[in-house]
């Protein structure tokens, strides 16, 4: 079995749980104080087993399902079976470290949810191919590289002006993870991408 779809099944099964175990929930979830005082790393990975509603456990297992078999080939090729799942616990880190910087002492902040390494599956691929379609809410066609920049943009404007519930700095640090890991696996990736650019293929 794909290791995406293992993936995609304990987030799911957890998630499910955790819906109706208020107590599950607070023991994974992100809650910095945790980290901070009591030395709960292990919150750095569990909070994305987690999610806020269906809704939003949905939109993250369909994007990791649609991209995550092609970066799983990818790192496979490049590191070996435990090569994407090493990616995918690396970009739950990495996407969440800096707001945990942010909100170490804030007793009041939690954050939840695949977002930052589902981001950083979808960047990966876009860099790998960056003309492909991405359906967005599987009725608007848009070339991948296109709907990149446009939901960087998007996250930059939501993240700096603060509303909303939604952690959008943890979907720029896992989409710039995403590249950045995806670039130093192989060095022919980058001349490539730059390549594919000067040809644009609708």
């Amino acid at each position: 079995m794909p290791i995406t779809l293992i993936i995609i099944a304990i987030t799911c099964f957890v998630s499910f749980m955790a819906f109706k175990n208020g107590r599950l929930m607070n023991d994974l979830i992100f809650w910095p104080p945790a980290i901070t005082r009591q030395h709960e790393y292990h919150r750095l990975v569990t909070y994305g087993v987690v999610h806020a509603d269906f809704n939003h456990l949905l939109f993250n297992m369909l994007t990791l399902y649609f991209f995550g078999q092609a970066m799983e080939q990818f790192f496979g090729l490049e590191m070996g079976a435990f090569g994407f799942p090493l990616f995918y616990i690396g970009a739950l880190v990495a996407s969440i470290l800096p707001t945990y910087f942010k909100h170490r002492n804030d007793v009041n902040y939690r954050s939840l949810g695949a977002s930052g390494a589902v981001s950083a599956v979808l960047f990966g691929f876009i860099i790998l191919h960056p003309w492909s379609t991405i359906n967005v809410f599987f009725a608007l066609p848009i070339p991948a590289i296109v709907y990149a920049l446009l939901y960087t943009g998007y996250s930059l404007y939501m993240d700096r002006r603060g509303m909303g519930n939604i952690n959008h700095s943890a979907h720029l640090w896992g989409g710039a993870y995403g590249v950045i890991f995806t670039l130093l696996m192989d060095r022919r990736v980058l001349p490539y991408f730059l390549d594919q650019l000067s040809h644009p293929a609708f």
